[in-house]
């Protein structure tokens, strides 16, 4: 009996052992079959070439050789020309009573500006009075002493010392009277008002006064600025880059985004000898003549500074450029296709030629009805 179950013990050991062994047994792994497929490379497509039906409805002209002084475009603001601002300036202290102009009045030379009640006139007024009291008090004097010395009663030092004395109190009379006449006040009428009139015509840019404000003579702030606008001066920002291209005395063409349409010429007048140490820039100023006043202080400038090297540019018909999202681009064949590249243009030029800054080489082909062209690719 014990024999039976010791062998059946030994089975099962058996059993137990070929389970073990089988489930640590494992079937190799094949690298090759698991590992991903080979990549498939596609050549690009560039997107800029196009090939179109009928390419033969497309001529084709050689781009040409431009040359023309060298110019820099640089942004600029109008300002006054600061030589021909003047001042108003008030000779007399007191409180303004009215003003007759305000800021942006176009004024006339001897025009009433504004009125000022002063103190001033009272004690001039006085000192004039006076002055007249002894100027007559002396000639009395000098008419008696006259007579006297004709009859003998009086030196001849006596006569002299009377003259003096009148030509003394003359003098006092005759600036006590222009005293008045500088504060703007008449010597037979004086009314305690000053007024207060322009030196000269042109435009007010600058008021620092107001109704019921107090004016101290000879002080500064001043009432009025008054800037003749017949000539200004326009403030541009030049880079380090491009200082070497800019001279006193070089020509300039002024365009405005008020005017685009037109063109004045400039001349630079001075070239800033700081430079501003964050953006790098100095301050180049150029004067132009302001026809009508059309160029008023604080407007947007565009200034084309043309330089004494003429430089070669390109020159393509103008009807080879098309303006697509704010960018230039021409046409060029290319592998039985067109391809499309974006230029710089520059001024447009005579017999319907356009100048090409960069972008293009003269001696390339271009395509010369671009916008057909652009059409057809839309289309398709």
């Amino acid at each position: 009996m014990k024999s039976r179950y010791f062998a059946f013990g030994l089975m099962l050991m058996a059993m137990a052992a070929s389970l073990t062994t089988s489930g640590c047994k494992s079937d190799k792994v094949n690298a090759d079959a698991e590992a991903p497929p080979p990549a498939k490379v596609i050549s690009g497509v560039d997107v800029s070439f196009f090939a179109v039906d009928h390419p033969e409805r497309y001529p084709i002209v050689a781009a040409t050789e431009y040359q023309a002084p060298s110019q820099l475009f640089v942004t600029g603001t109008v300002i006054p020309d600061i030589a021909r601002n003047v001042p108003v300036i008030s000779l007399a202290s007191g409180r303004i009573v009215d003003i007759r102009a305000r800021l942006g009045d176009t004024v006339r030379k001897g025009q009433l500006l504004l009125r000022i009640r002063s103190d001033d006139i009272s004690g001039g007024f006085d000192a004039y009075r006076k002055a007249i009291s002894d100027e007559l008090l002396a000639r009395k004097q000098l008419d008696r002493a006259k007579a006297l010395y004709e009859h003998g009663a009086i030196a001849l030092g006596d006569l002299e010392v009377a003259q003096d004395t009148e030509d003394d109190a003359k003098t006092t009379f005759d600036t006590a009277t222009e005293h008045l006449h500088l504060l703007g006040s008449d010597p037979n009428d004086p009314k305690g008002i000053v007024d207060i009139f322009a030196p000269v015509s042109g435009v007010i840019t600058d008021q620092e006064v107001t109704n019921g404000a107090a004016v101290q003579a000879y002080s500064t702030p001043n009432p009025f600025t008054i800037s003749d606008l017949t000539s200004v001066w326009i403030v541009c920002d030049v880079y380090e880059s491009d200082m070497a291209n800019v001279r006193v005395g070089q020509p300039a063409d002024i365009k405005l985004n008020a005017y685009p349409d037109k063109v004045l010429k400039g001349t630079i007048s001075n070239i800033g000898s700081i430079l501003d140490p964050n953006i790098r820039t100095t301050k180049v100023r150029i004067e132009v003549a302001n026809p009508g006043e059309m160029m008023r202080p604080g407007m947007f400038a565009t200034a084309t500074l043309f330089g004494k090297e003429r430089q070669t540019y390109t020159a393509v018909p103008a009807s080879a450029i098309v303006h697509l999202h704010d960018r230039d681009w021409v046409f060029i064949p290319a592998q039985e296709k067109f391809k499309r590249i974006q230029v710089v243009s520059g001024e447009q030029l005579p017999n319907n030629m356009q100048e090409i800054l960069s972008g293009l080489q003269p001696g390339q082909q271009v395509v010369t009805n671009a916008m057909n062209l652009q059409n057809v690719i839309d289309n398709e």
